[in-house]
């Protein structure tokens, strides 16, 4: 009975590897392009792939490399979009707190002095409102319970029994509405 050394497994694994990467590469690169925006994103993906590949004990015994690749490579494309949605979120997040401190800090400031601020202020307030209730409902519901009563996100999602992350859409479609809306006056209250 023929015996394989370690070394002539790891040769042979070398070599069928090789042959893999040059057989698929470019037809995986494509695949991968025709899915991802960015050209550094899909090398990202595919360098994934061939590391997982490459960590495989038993590459010839893989009877569809060529499947198996595909497969591979098409979970970690949903992977990408996962992190992808699950960073933009949290940049978002960020985002709408640094927001709402800048008009937090002049909601709450006494300009009683200054009849300009105060009728700014009045001003701001009603198309505040005016802007809120062009809102739909639950979105509404959600920047009010968050900005004015003062509930984490994550109170509001177990009070609507709602998920987390449609809570922080929901607050994200009411602040892009609202930025909108108020633009103009924003841009008046930083200068």
């Amino acid at each position: 009975m023929d015996s394989i050394q370690p070394e002539e497994m790891q040769l042979k694994n070398s070599k069928s590897f090789s042959d893999t990467v040059k057989k698929y590469s470019s037809q995986l690169m494509s695949f991968v392009k025709a899915r991802v925006r960015k050209t550094a994103d899909a090398e990202d993906i595919l360098q994934e792939v061939w590391f997982q590949f490459s960590r495989l004990t038993n590459m010839d015994q893989l009877e569809n490399a060529g499947a198996w690749l595909y497969a591979v490579t098409r979970n970690k494309i949903t992977d990408s979009y996962r992190k992808k949605k699950t960073d933009s979120l949290d940049e978002l997040t960020e985002n709408m707190e640094e927001e709402t401190a800048v008009l937090e800090k002049f909601l709450i400031a006494d300009y009683s002095n200054s009849p300009e601020a105060k009728l700014f202020k009045d001003i701001f307030w009603d198309e505040l409102y005016k802007a809120l209730d062009e809102l739909p409902e639950k979105q509404r519901s959600v920047f009010l319970l968050n900005e004015i009563d003062q509930l984490t996100l994550q109170q509001i999602a177990d009070l609507q029994q709602e998920n987390l992350k449609t809570i922080i859409s929901r607050k994200g479609y009411a602040v892009k509405h609202l930025r909108l809306r108020l633009q103009g006056l924003y841009d008046e209250l930083k200068h």
